[in-house]
């Protein structure tokens, strides 16, 4: 029986720790988000002209994309390892 109720102390803690984790890295993806718009707009017309894309950009944007994956599985319940700035900080899902 006090195992059980450690386990639940435990998933409690971790539900409520959603509350500065949501706030904090919510608040950093949503600022990165309006960056990583600047860097389509930069790449759209980069490619337009040049035939190319700008690949330190496009990798930025998949390091976003990830973040964003792992913060809102994080907020959703659906994972307990949290996003960045909590954790490290996970560049591409494709090489995970």
């Amino acid at each position: 029986m006090k195992k059980e109720e450690e386990k639940l102390r435990k998933e409690r803690g971790e539900a409520l720790m959603r509350i500065p984790v949501g706030i904090i890295s919510g608040i950093i993806i949503y600022v990165w988000a309006y960056l990583i718009g600047v860097f389509f707009i930069i790449n759209l017309i980069y490619k337009i002209f040049s035939g190319k894309r700008i690949d330190e950009l496009a990798a930025m944007s998949e390091t976003w994309n990830t973040q964003n994956y792992y913060f809102m599985r994080y907020m959703t319940f659906c994972s307990n390892e949290r996003p960045f700035p909590f954790e490290e900080l996970k560049k591409d899902m494709n090489k995970i």
